[in-house]
């Protein structure tokens, strides 16, 4: 008698009895190469396809990755151009977050080395975000972020998209001291928009291309933060 174990067949003395159709299955995936039934690529097409997606040029390993997940590397590479690079930061603190009074060292190049300390967290603002004062190789910063578990009583401030020309935001926090341009305004790529003031000094915020104004998102005396939308352009 024989009696099936999934993997063959077992006589009645125990010891396994080879399926003839198991064996020649294996003997035809020996055979086979995993290239044999992937359907073939179009690397030049698939890497223009997405150069599109990144700012910087396309590596190998890019490629590689997007043919084998593309679904898991185009959410990797959106989170990469929205937070940068977090492999930098220590274990715990990518997984758990600071304590007030913590610092840490984060090595963001050879030679180049960021002293972190973290202070504190406001109360939560109207739009549901809240301010994170920290400081930066002993100097004093601080930014919003947005607090998932509280519910906005506005909407929040739109940020500029990453890699838009045509989105003209806040390079860092401050207030709108002047606004230079108006709705149908054409401007050309260096002109001035608006100038920011921050830690007693102004900045000119310029256009990064031709266009005409068609929206102006800041007013005088606001207060941004980095990256929010003040002017998008057509």
């Amino acid at each position: 008698m024989q009696v099936a174990d999934g993997a063959g067949m077992v006589g009645d003395d125990g010891q396994p009895v080879a399926d003839p159709w198991l064996v020649a299955a294996a003997r035809q995936v020996e055979r086979m190469r995993p290239g044999d039934v992937v359907t073939a690529a179009d690397l030049e097409a698939e890497r223009a396809k997405i150069q599109q997606k990144l700012p910087r040029p396309v590596t190998d390993d890019d490629l590689a990755s997007y043919l084998m997940y593309p679904r898991v590397w185009i959410d990797y590479a959106s989170d990469r151009l929205l937070y940068g690079d977090v492999s930098i930061l220590p274990t715990p603190v990518f997984f758990y977050g600071m304590e007030p009074g913590q610092e840490i060292s984060v090595d963001i190049e050879r030679g180049k080395t960021l002293i972190v300390r973290y202070v504190a967290t406001s109360e939560a603002h109207e739009d549901g975000t809240r301010t994170v004062f920290f400081e930066l190789n002993g100097l004093p910063r601080s930014v919003r972020v947005q607090d998932r578990s509280q519910v906005a009583k506005r909407a929040p401030q739109r940020k500029a998209e990453v890699g838009n020309v045509k989105h003209v935001g806040a390079p860092m926090p401050g207030t709108i001291a002047t606004i230079a341009v108006t709705v149908g305004r054409k401007v050309a790529r260096g002109d001035v928009l608006a100038t920011l003031e921050a830690m007693k000094m102004e900045t000119a915020v310029r256009a990064d291309a031709d266009g005409e104004v068609a929206e102006v998102l800041a007013r005088p005396g606001q207060q941004v933060d980095a990256k929010d939308l003040l002017v998008v352009l057509t």
